[in-house]
C-alpha cells in the first residue's frame, strides 16, 4: 500500500563557523526582498472607468463590483460576472480590467472589449480580503449576483465565473445558492485557470517563505500569504512552517473542511452549463524541468538556501535545504509527484524566490506549474489523494471524466491567468 505524501525535515549543526552577529543579520535582512510573490501577476495598468461601482457586504466579508455596460448601453441587460483571484489584501479592479483587456493579438481589441461589443455587460467582482476564507468571499459574490438580477432589465440569464480562486469562489457561491433555495438565474458558469482540485506551490519554496520571514519580517509577508485561509484551502500540498514534518496532502483542516463542504453541495452548481479554460496544455506535455535537480543554490556569509525541483514520488527524496548561522535544515519528500514540470498554468515561483535572495537561476528554470491542467480542467479525481497522472493526455478522455461540460486548453503552458488567443477565442465562441 502506497504511503501518504509527506515531508521530513532534519536539522544539524555546521562543522565550522559561528553564530551571526546582529550586524550581519541586519545586513542579510536588508538584502532580502519581502514582496508577496506567489500570485497572479496583474501589474498596475488600469482600464476604462466603470459606469457604476457597487459596495458589496456579506455577513463575514465585503468587496466591490465594477460595472461596465456594453457598447451603447446605460443599464444591465446581458451580464457577465467575473471574480478576482488569489492574492493578499484588497482587489485592484482597474488592474484586473486592464489585465483581461490587454490585446492578445496586434490589431484586435482586448477580450473584455470584444465581450462588450457583443452585448455583454461586464461586472468585475473584487474582495476586500482576497486571502480570507473562500466561503466568506462567496458571500460577496452572492451579493453581486443578487444585485445584478435586481438591476438587470429583461430576462437574459447570467454568465458567472472568475479567474484562479475567483472561479472557485463563484463555483461555491452558485452551488450554495442552489442549496439555500436562491434563484441565481445563471445559465453559464466559467472558470479561468481555476484550481478545482487544488493548486501547487513547491514545498521547498513554502519552507523558504517561512524561513526568510524570520530573517526579514514584513507585513504582508510571503509567509503570511501561505498561512492565509485562502492558501490553505487552495493548495493541495501545504506546510504550516519551515520545520514541519508530516503529511502534506490536504494537510490543513481548512482545506479538508472546504473539500467536504463542496462535496455536500454536489461539488458544482447543477443548473448552469459548466465551462472552463486552462492555461496548460491538454496533451500531457509539461515544462522541461528535471525532477529532483537543483533549481538554484544560494550561498551567503551567514546563510544559504538550495531549492530542487520536486522529485517524482519515491521515498525521502531531497528537495533542498537552508541554514542561518550554525543550524542547517534539510528537507525530503516521499510520494509527492513531480508537479513543477506538469502541464498547467505557470508562475515564475522559483525565479521570484531566487530574485528575492539574489540567487542565480537559469531563465528556463524560473517557472513551473501553479495550476496543473488536470486540476483546472476539473478532471474527476480525488482532490485529497490526487490519484491521477498529472501528465495525462486529456484530449481524448471521455466527457464523463470531467466535472465541466466543456474545457478549453491552451496550445502551450502559459502564465497562470494570462489571456491568450486560444483561450479568448474559445470563450467568445462558446458564449456568442
Amino acid at each position: 500500500m502506497t504511503s501518504a505524501p509527506r515531508i521530513d525535515v532534519s536539522t544539524s549543526l555546521r562543522d565550522s563557523g559561528a553564530e551571526p552577529t546582529s550586524q550581519e543579520l541586519a545586513e542579510l535582512a536588508a538584502s532580502l526582498a519581502t514582496d508577496v510573490l506567489f500570485t497572479l501577476p496583474l501589474g498596475s495598468a488600469g482600464g476604462a472607468e466603470p459606469d457604476a461601482t457597487w459596495q458589496l457586504t456579506g455577513e463575514r466579508a465585503s468587496g466591490t463590483a465594477a460595472v461596465y455596460y456594453a457598447e451603447g448601453r446605460t443599464h444591465l441587460r446581458k451580464p457577465f460576472l467575473f471574480a478576482d483571484g488569489f492574492n493578499y489584501g484588497p482587489s485592484n479592479l482597474p488592474a484586473l480590467y486592464g489585465h483581461f483587456n490587454t490585446p492578445y493579438e496586434e490589431g484586435r481589441p482586448g477580450f473584455l472589449d470584444q465581450l462588450r461589443a457583443r452585448g455583454f455587460d461586464i461586472v468585475l467582482i473584487g474582495f476586500d480580503e482576497r486571502h480570507t476564507h473562500i466561503q466568506h468571499n462567496a458571500e460577496v459574490a452572492r451579493q453581486a449576483i443578487l444585485r445584478t438580477v435586481a438591476e438587470r432589465l429583461g430576462g437574459e440569464p447570467l454568465v458567472v465565473g472568475g479567474v484562479s480562486m475567483g472561479g472557485i469562489i463563484t463555483r461555491y457561491a452558485l452551488a450554495k445558492m442552489e442549496n439555500d433555495g436562491y434563484d441565481h438565474q445563471t445559465a453559464t458558469y466559467l472558470s479561468y485557470d481555476s484550481p478545482h482540485n487544488g493548486a501547487w506551490i513547491p514545498l521547498v519554496l513554502q519552507q523558504m517563505a517561512y524561513f526568510f520571514e524570520k530573517l526579514a519580517p514584513a507585513e504582508p509577508s510571503q509567509a503570511a500569504l501561505i498561512r492565509s485561509p485562502a492558501a490553505q484551502q487552495l493548495l493541495w500540498a501545504w506546510v504550516p512552517d519551515s520545520t514541519y514534518t508530516g503529511e502534506v496532502a490536504t494537510a490543513s483542516e481548512l482545506r479538508r473542511e472546504f473539500v467536504r463542504e463542496l462535496a455536500d453541495l454536489g461539488n458544482f452548481p447543477r443548473r448552469p452549463r459548466l465551462l472552463g479554460v486552462t492555461n496548460g496544455r491538454g496533451d500531457g506535455v509539461g515544462r522541461p524541468l528535471p525532477a529532483g535537480e537543483i533549481a538554484f543554490d544560494w550561498q551567503a556569509i551567514v546563510a544559504s538556501a538550495t531549492a530542487r525541483f520536486q522529485p517524482d514520488k519515491g521515498t525521502e527524496q531531497p528537495i533542498g535545504g537552508m541554514h542561518a548561522g550554525l543550524q542547517v535544515r534539510r528537507s525530503t519528500t516521499s510520494e509527492v509527484p513531480a508537479l513543477d514540470g506538469a502541464p498547467g498554468g505557470t508562475l515564475d515561483s522559483f525565479g521570484k524566490v531566487a530574485d528575492a535572495i539574489s540567487a542565480k537561476i537559469s531563465e528556463e528554470y524560473r517557472s513551473g506549474a501553479f495550476v496543473p491542467t488536470v486540476s483546472a480542467a476539473a478532471l474527476d479525481h480525488d482532490p485529497v489523494t490526487w490519484d491521477v497522472d498529472p501528465n495525462l493526455d486529456l484530449r481524448d478522455q471521455a466527457p464523463d471524466r470531467f466535472h465541466l461540460d466543456d474545457v478549453g486548453f491552451d496550445t502551450d503552458n502559459t502564465t497562470h491567468g494570462q489571456v491568450t488567443a486560444p483561450l479568448a477565442e474559445w470563450i467568445l465562441d462558446r458564449l456568442t
